[in-house]
C-alpha cells in the first residue's frame, strides 16, 4: 500500500496518539519509532538514510498506510515527494511545553542520563545520529533545541502547499485529520496516550 499520511511533526507533539488514531481511521498500521522495537532490522536502514543512503521508501514502508514521529519526521521532505498523494500532517505544540516534554523524556533517554532497558544500544545510536544530523547537534541545549524545533516547523510550512498540509495540535482531535482524508469522524474519543508520566514509567525512568 502507499502512505496516505506523512507525519512531519516532531516527537512529543502527540504522535503516539496520532498513530493509534490513524490506524483506527485507515484500518492499517502506522509507522512510529516504537515499530523499531519489533523491527530491529529497520534500525540500520535509518542509520544509512541519515547519511544519504535512502531506502526504496515504497518497499520499506509497504506495510503501512501512515507514518509519524521520529525517525519518519526527519525525512518528511523525501517522503512527501515519494508519496505525492499523501497529506502531510504537521503536529505542533507551543515551543516551551514541547521542550519541557522532550527534555524530560526522549532527550533524557537518548542522552543516556538515565538507564532504560527497553532502549537498545542500536536504537540509541541511531537516534543520536539522527538528532545531530537532521535536527541540531545541540539538541540537549534548550535555546538551540527550541530554535531547531521552530525552524523545522517553518520549513514544513514553507515547503508543503496549503491544500496538502494539515496542521494539528493536541486537543484538535479527529476533525482536521478526518476532513483532510475525507473520512467520517469516529463516534469515540480521540486517543490520548504517552504522556510524560506514561513515557517515564514505560522506560523505567522513575523506577
Amino acid at each position: 500500500m502507499a502512505l496516505r499520511v506523512v507525519g512531519a511533526g516532531l516527537g512529543r507533539t502527540g504522535t503516539h496518539s496520532q498513530k493509534l488514531a490513524l490506524e483506527r481511521l485507515l484500518g492499517a498500521p502506522c509507522y512510529h519509532m516504537i515499530e523499531t522495537f519489533g523491527r530491529p532490522d529497520d534500525i540500520p536502514v535509518w542509520h544509512r538514510a541519515v547519511d544519504g543512503d535512502l531506502p526504496d521508501w515504497r518497499t520499506f514502508l509497504a506495510d503501512y498506510a501512515a507514518a509519524v514521529d521520529w525517525p519518519v519526521c526527519a525525512f518528511w521532505r523525501e517522503l512527501s515527494e515519494v508519496f505525492p498523494d499523501a497529506i502531510v500532517l504537521l503536529s505542533t505544540r507551543d515551543v516551551d511545553s514541547w521542550w519541557t516534554s522532550a527534555s524530560n523524556t526522549i532527550f533524557q533517554v537518548v542522552g543516556n542520563e538515565v538507564a532504560a532497558e527497553e532502549i537498545t544500544g542500536a536504537q540509541q545510536s541511531m537516534a543520536i545520529d539522527m538528532l545531530a544530523k537532521r535536527f541540531t547537534t545541540h539538541w540537549m541545549e534548550e535555546d538551540e533545541a527550541k530554535r531547531a524545533y521552530e525552524q523545522h516547523n517553518a520549513d514544513v510550512r514553507a515547503s508543503i502547499p496549503d491544500d496538502r498540509l494539515v496542521e494539528w495540535q493536541p486537543g484538535d482531535g479527529w476533525d482536521p485529520i478526518c476532513e483532510a482524508l475525507g473520512l467520517p469522524v469516529p463516534d469515540e474519543p480521540y486517543p490520548h496516550v504517552n504522556t510524560t508520566a506514561d513515557f517515564r514509567a514505560m522506560t523505567g525512568m522513575d523506577g
